[in-house]
Order: structure tokens, then C-alpha cells, then sequence
């Protein structure tokens, strides 16, 4: 895949960015995931970190926030109740319901995972030239504000 920093950015043409930032995003993303190392796989170990973040979903929570079906997330929940990083625990107000809770364990592998993350982007930061270290710095909020756009879009908000 050809790069387009080589391209005046008014020259680019929004879908040729948009087909260049996703291959590169999800080639990070890929090579991200591979250095969690913990054999759990990425379904579990995205499902561990929605449980933190979450603070106590239900399983139609969890399986709505991970875009997956009921029966895959029961499932993915009982392993991970099974390795001692989830319990399960009927809600106070209502017992019909249950909430999935990260334990001190979940948590420490959570931590265990975003640092080897961490680690390996930041060695590939640190081999940037000064250039384009300043070119990604540049870009790191417009990236975010990409994470946080809605599902649908409006073609007004593009450049044309």
C-alpha cells in the first residue's frame, strides 16, 4: 500500500485517504494485538477490558458493546470467569439480573496487556525520524476525534 505523506494533503482525495488510514489502522491494530502474548485472543481480552470499562454490564451489555451474539459472549464470559478474571454477581436491586465484574486478576492482566502495548508502540515511536514524530504528534487528536465519530455520517463534513 503506497504511502501519501509523498502527496500534498489538498491533492488527496477523501476515499484514497480514508482506504490508506484504514489499511495502516488496521495493520496497527493487528500488530497491537499481537503482542499481548497471553493466548486468551483478542475476542476475550476486548471483552475484559469493555468489562472494566463498563463497571458491571450485563451479559446483553457486554454482547451490545462487543457487537457479538448472546450466546458468543456467554460463552467468552465463562472462560474468562473460568481463568479467575470475571465473577458474576446478581445485581443488588433487581437479583434477576446479573453483572459481570473484573476481578484483581482481570485487572492485572488488563494492566499486563496495555503495557506490552504500550511498550512496543513506543519503541516504534521512538525509531520516527523528528519529522515524523512532529507529523504524527499533529495528527494524534484528529485520529481520536475519528475513534469518537458516530456510525453514520454526513457527506457535508467531508472535503470536497
Amino acid at each position: 500500500m503506497p504511502t501519501l505523506h509523498q502527496t500534498e494533503p489538498a491533492q488527496i482525495e477523501p476515499e484514497e485517504l480514508a482506504q490508506s488510514l484504514r489499511y495502516s489502522i488496521a495493520r496497527l491494530a493487528r500488530l497491537l494485538r499481537q503482542q499481548d502474548r497471553n493466548g486468551h485472543g483478542p475476542t476475550l481480552t476486548a471483552a475484559l477490558a469493555s468489562v472494566a470499562r463498563l463497571d458491571g454490564p450485563t451479559h446483553g451489555e457486554l454482547a451490545a458493546t462487543e457487537q457479538v451474539a448472546p450466546p458468543t459472549i456467554t460463552a467468552v464470559v465463562s472462560k474468562m470467569e473460568v481463568l479467575g478474571l470475571v465473577t458474576r454477581e446478581p445485581d443488588p436491586s433487581d437479583r434477576r439480573i446479573t453483572r459481570i465484574r473484573i476481578t484483581p486478576a482481570g485487572l492485572a492482566e488488563l494492566e499486563d496487556v496495555r503495557s506490552r502495548r504500550t511498550e512496543w508502540l513506543g519503541e516504534q515511536v521512538r525509531g520516527l525520524t523528528a519529522d515524523e514524530y512532529s507529523r504524527l504528534a499533529a495528527a494524534v487528536d484528529v485520529v481520536a476525534k475519528l475513534t469518537e465519530a458516530p456510525t453514520t455520517h454526513s457527506r457535508e463534513a467531508v472535503p470536497s
